[in-house]
């Protein structure tokens, strides 16, 4: 599924469109989608399209697709800079949008495009009790 955003409406829409997407993943193709799933997917969604509101002029592009077992989200916006990745600190207010998104998704990718940038993530399907919510085991 692909759908582009603009503006601070398009943050509430990316949501939703990832609920939709999410739902016909189960409904459509059987595959099982869990509330935790659900919602780790919506809230990469709604931080990647926040940042990207923030941070890019124009509008973003989002696209998700079901692949080896997680679900994979691409944001893409115009803007040629970076993200700042920070360091944690539990003292800052404001700006965990990364650290939050890194933290619960497998993968994390930024690469640069002709033009602006786009990040990809993926958030494992399958829960996974007695592991890490990024589906990473604990060490």
């Amino acid at each position: 599924m692909c759908a582009a955003f603009e503006g601070g409406a398009g943050i509430a829409a990316s949501r939703a469109t990832a609920r939709t997407f999410l739902e016909s993943v189960q409904t459509e193709h059987g595959l099982p989608v869990s509330s935790r799933v659900m919602g780790m997917v919506q809230l990469v969604v709604s931080e990647l399209v926040t940042n990207a509101h923030k941070h890019a002029p124009g509008p973003c592009v989002v696209t998700l697709e079901v692949r080896d077992g997680a679900v994979e989200t691409s944001v893409w916006d115009s803007s040629a800079v970076l993200p700042t990745i920070m360091a944690p600190d539990p003292g800052r207010v404001g700006r965990h949008g990364l650290e939050i998104v890194m933290a619960v998704c497998r993968s994390f990718e930024v690469h640069r495009e002709p033009v602006g940038k786009r990040i990809k993530t993926a958030v494992v399907l399958a829960d996974d009790p007695g592991g890490h919510v990024s589906g990473h085991r604990p060490m």
